[in-house]
Order: C-alpha cells, then sequence, then structure tokens
C-alpha cells in the first residue's frame, strides 16, 4: 500500500494483495465475466477489440465488487447501524445487492433524474432491506443529502468511488482481465465518473502490465476528471450534461484523481451523440444492451483508430442498465450529431400553394419527421419549426441550396442551442 501526499494531505492508494483479497471475497457475490473478441469492431478497427463484459454482471454492472468488498470488510457493530450511499444508479443496484446478502439495512439517495428502471431495479435488489430516496437533480445533489443523513443517523456510507476499499473491489475486474487474456493487451479503455474504476484496475496494470496503455473516458458534457488532471488539482465543474447517467460526476475524488493522474496515460472525451451512435450499433449488430456509461470506452475507438491498428485493445463495458424509455432519446441524438437530423423555422408565404413548394425542394430519401406551426392561432399562415431526416450526411448542403434557390424564408435552429432547447 503506497501513500502520497498531496497538498499536505496524505491519501493512501489501494493495494494489489488487497485486490486478490476482494477477488476472494468476491467468490459467490459476483460473477466472473466473459472477456469477448468481438469480430463486428475488429474487422472496423483492423485491430483485435476484445470487449469486458461488465454488463453481464449479476447486477448488470461492475459497481457490486466494490460495494460488496466495502460492506464486507467493516465491522458487524458498524454494519448494525446500517449503511448509505448516493449512486445515479447502478452504485445504487450493488448497495442494494449487498444488503440483501448480507441482511443490513441500507438507505440510498438516488438523483429525481435516475432513469426508472434503475430505481425499480434498486429495490428489486435490495428488497425490504432498502429505503430509496430520490433527491436533486445530479449525483452530487444526492450525495449532500447522503451526507447530511449519516451525520444525523451515525450511520456508515459506501462512497461510489472515492474509497479505498470500492477501488479495490472495482480493482477484480483488472484481474480477471489480465488472467482471461493470451495475448499481450496493448490498450485498456475504461469509462470515468468518479474514477474508482479506472483507479482501481490501473493499479492491477500498472504493476501486473506495466506496458499497456490506460486510457480513460469520460462523456464531452462532464468532462471533471481531464480537467482536473490539466489544472494539476481537482476541479468541480458548476454544469455538467446529465444523459450519460452513470459518469456524470461534477467532481472527481481526492484519491482516484490522484491515482488517474499518475496512472492514465490520457483522458479522452466523447460528445454524447457518438456515445447514443455506439449503443444503437451495439444493439443492431452485436445484441449488446449498454448503458451510455457503458458504450463509452467503444465510442473512444474513432479517436484512437490509427494507433490501434493492428493491436490488442480492451473496452471495458461498465454496464448494460439502460432504460427502453429513452431509445427515442438515443435515436434523436446520434441522428443529430451525425448530421442527418435538421430543424427548422419555415416562414411561409401567405399563398396558396406555398407549402407544396416547399415540399419539391426535398431529395428523394429526405423525410419530414416533425411539422408543428408555431403559432397556434395562426396555422395557416404562421412560421412552422420543421424537422427534416437525411440519409446521407452529405445531402445537407444541396438541400440548403434548393430552399435558397427556391427562396424559402427559413432559420436553421441546429446550431442556436437556446432555440433548439426551447422549440425542439
Amino acid at each position: 500500500m503506497s501513500t502520497v501526499v498531496e497538498n499536505d494531505k496524505k491519501i493512501t492508494f489501494p493495494d494489489l494483495d488487497n485486490i486478490y483479497l476482494a477477488a476472494e471475497r468476491l467468490q459467490g457475490i459476483a460473477s466472473h465475466t466473459p472477456l469477448q473478441e468481438n469480430i463486428n469492431l475488429s474487422d472496423r478497427y483492423e485491430a483485435n477489440i476484445y470487449l469486458k463484459r461488465e454488463d453481464l454482471q449479476v447486477v448488470r454492472s461492475y459497481k457490486i465488487r466494490g460495494a460488496y468488498n466495502k460492506m464486507a470488510s467493516l465491522p458487524a457493530e458498524s454494519l448494525a447501524k446500517g449503511v448509505v450511499c448516493a449512486s445515479a444508479g447502478n452504485h445504487a443496484q450493488g448497495v442494494a445487492y449487498a444488503c440483501r446478502k448480507m441482511a443490513v439495512r441500507g438507505t440510498i439517495f438516488m438523483p429525481t433524474t435516475t432513469p426508472n428502471q434503475k430505481v425499480k431495479q434498486v429495490k428489486l435488489f435490495g428488497k425490504e432491506f432498502v429505503d430509496v430516496i430520490l433527491t436533486g437533480d445530479t449525483f452530487d445533489d444526492a450525495f449532500h443529502a447522503a451526507i447530511e443523513y449519516v451525520n444525523t443517523h451515525e450511520s456508515i456510507f459506501v462512497h461510489p468511488f472515492d474509497d479505498l476499499q470500492v477501488m479495490e473491489g472495482q480493482g477484480t475486474v483488472g484481474l480477471e482481465i489480465f488472467k482471461d487474456s493470451n495475448v499481450k493487451i496493448d490498450y485498456l479503455l475504461m469509462a470515468i465518473g468518479g474514477g474508482g474504476l479506472a483507479s482501481g484496475v490501473s493499479i492491477v496494470f500498472k504493476q501486473l502490465s506495466p506496458k499497456t496503455k490506460l486510457i480513460g473516458v469520460e462523456p464531452l458534457g462532464s468532462p471533471s476528471m481531464k480537467i482536473s488532471i490539466d489544472e494539476g488539482h481537482v476541479i468541480a465543474l458548476d454544469k455538467i450534461d446529465k444523459f450519460v447517467d452513470g459518469a456524470a460526476v461534477k467532481r472527481p475524488g481526492d484519491t482516484t484523481f490522484e491515482i488517474c493522474r499518475q496512472n492514465l496515460d490520457r483522458v479522452l472525451l466523447v460528445p454524447e451523440g457518438k456515445v447514443c451512435t455506439t449503443i444503437l450499433k451495439l444493439y443492431d449488430e452485436d445484441a449488446i444492451v449498454a448503458e451510455p456509461a457503458g458504450a463509452l470506452t467503444i465510442a473512444a475507438l474513432d479517436m484512437i483508430k490509427d494507433e490501434i491498428k493492428g493491436k490488442n485493445v480492451v473496452c471495458l463495458v461498465s454496464g448494460g442498465n439502460n432504460d427502453i424509455t429513452r431509445t427515442e432519446e438515443i435515436k434523436e441524438r446520434s441522428l443529430l450529431y451525425e448530421g442527418l437530423k435538421h430543424y427548422f423555422i419555415i416562414r411561409f408565404p401567405q399563398r396558396a400553394g406555398a407549402f407544396r413548394d416547399f415540399l419539391n425542394v426535398l431529395g428523394p430519401d429526405d423525410d419530414i419527421s416533425r411539422f408543428e406551426y408555431a403559432k397556434k392561432t395562426n396555422r395557416e399562415t404562421g412560421p412552422a419549426v420543421v424537422g427534416i431526416e437525411l440519409k446521407h450526411r452529405e445531402d445537407f448542403e444541396p438541400l440548403i441550396q434548393r430552399m435558397n434557390a427556391q427562396n424559402i424564408v427559413f432559420e436553421y435552429l441546429n446550431d442556436q442551442p437556446d432555440i433548439f432547447q426551447f422549440l425542439v
């Protein structure tokens, strides 16, 4: 176990021997998930792409590992007071499952924005041993509410990432990858929210496979770890995009920051729309149901495609707790990112046949996916919000040229986020 001094504060790192001990504790609790070569991705990137399938874990994410290891390391008298956690979903499920297995009372704080599917799963895994409290809009809001509860009730807080035993539990993923791989791993990609997974796994690989390039992946809309590493100290972001809920954290942990800063070769940022495209492709091509955070590492492969040719690459699919009610939003974000869906305000002239003239500017593969008059009291002559879906990205410029040639009066909305958010 190593200790560093950061800003006059001692920070203790996870220990490899303790990660082996965590693996023993988790036998019969967490599944030893498969490491699978993916033919589609390997062909696409001209590399050997392997997926570590933590989406097939007993709670459909790796979080059971850290949660159970933390709770199993606590004395009985501490557990008797109950445990508390804050989570956007997956950590909550891990804690709930551990509570039921160990017959321990648990109080779980989750953001109100958590997909309903995850809330239901927490209650399913914890049954009568857990109470779920929905509060705030982000993980950080739920975290502060949980800490207040701990201080009032003297319960034990099970941190989702910035805790030695939690990180050591997550590190068992790294042990399994190393054990199951029959080739030298050149690159290992891991999603980062608070950094617990990347910290635990990187401790393993820095000692057992030091030449493996370790790459963290964050959503573009919540890059707290990358910004912190770039700035050289922990940064708390004011605003984040909460779409990739399993990795949407405003502030990384103090210990996880220090470990990731030392162990990771780099941190990549992936646009949320790219994540959505990856989710859809994984389902269509491989029947893999990945949640947004689970698809992050695969979505990042495009960013390093030139350097990974001919290499052995492992992408850690961290979870598969996707809510089916989000499918339309995922498809919409994907289409917008890929340049296949475009929104306009069209001001039709007050004459007969104006709408027919507009239809004539559409290409043979263009489709009107939305049409709504902006003024409800003036439907026949008022401006309309029009959504057009294209078959190919390159069809956009010809569409604009035809609209200009026909003197269509329009305002393009995709590049105006404030108006877009209001009208679309």
